[in-house]
């Protein structure tokens, strides 16, 4: 079981992250579509180049306050009973182990841009991430917190989403010019993240459906209300892929008729 604020914070964080790749990746694509490359993070612009790594900072200490919020607050500082782990923190001590490939994938990105100890190319950077979203995949498929009901269906889609993330960051290692590859993984991030938020304003807040409660730690929902509740999720997941896609368009549009360029102009042409 979790609570509101332990899925607001990891969807804030996935929802920036996924919405800024989103948008850089239009950018990136319409100035130059030949020269197009998929990448983990993008720079941003301005301020004498005093921001370029902002992504990088906030993924790295976004997770590393998260780790330290789940392995030092939520313990007490209580690792271990009787001379093995702290069976009433297993969760946390899981969502430590994640939280802390996402850091080391933010930290290692920083060690390859500001320093020559390490050097690695966007492609070995995607399978970094690749690999933080698998430990996040495995964490959440082999949970020692067992979800069922109602809270197992929303974590099953969490599940799947993650897996998502997983193939579209793979890609991008494996097709490092393509912009549909890129899009789609800055579109998987970000609904990650909604979906974070969904389940935090479902299970732990005011959108919980007719017919379920949360008691003893658990979602308890009749036979008929918690199929109505799985339906009710799914109506949740098309808005946000729809809303998602709407507002991909959008960018597109909106990039293209501002930062477009003539190879641009001449691919539409072209496919025209």
């Amino acid at each position: 079981m979790g609570s509101f604020k332990g899925h607001a914070l990891p969807g804030t964080l996935f929802l920036m992250v996924g919405v800024w790749h989103i948008w850089s990746s239009v950018v990136r694509f319409v100035s130059n579509p030949k020269s197009f490359e998929v990448r983990v993070w993008n720079p941003v612009p301005g301020f004498n180049g005093k921001l370029k790594h902002l992504e990088l900072y906030v993924v790295a200490f976004g997770a590393f306050i998260d780790l330290c919020i789940e392995l030092l607050y939520s313990t007490h500082l209580k690792f271990f009973v009787d001379g093995v782990l702290n069976p009433s923190h297993l969760n946390d001590f899981e969502h430590s182990g994640m939280l802390l490939m996402f850091f080391l994938l933010g930290a290692i990105a920083l060690l390859s841009e500001k320093t020559s100890f390490v050097t690695l190319p966007q492609g070995a950077l995607c399978l970094i991430a690749a690999a933080a979203f698998t430990a996040e995949y495995l964490l959440f498929y082999f949970h020692s917190t067992t979800h069922k009901g109602l809270e197992g269906y929303y974590h099953l889609v969490l599940v799947l989403l993650i897996g998502l993330c997983i193939l579209t960051t793979l890609a991008g290692a494996l097709f490092p010019n393509s912009f549909p590859v890129d899009l789609c993984s800055g579109i998987a991030i970000t609904l990650q993240g909604l979906w974070f938020y969904q389940t935090a304003f479902t299970l732990y807040g005011p959108m919980m459906p007719d017919g379920c409660r949360l008691k003893d730690n658990a979602i308890h929902c009749l036979p008929d209300n918690e199929v109505r509740g799985q339906l009710i999720a799914n109506f949740q997941l098309f808005s946000l892929v729809l809303g998602v896609l709407i507002a991909v368009v959008g960018s597109y549009n909106f990039a293209a008729s501002r930062y477009g360029n003539s190879d641009l102009r001449s691919m539409q042409s072209v496919q025209n």
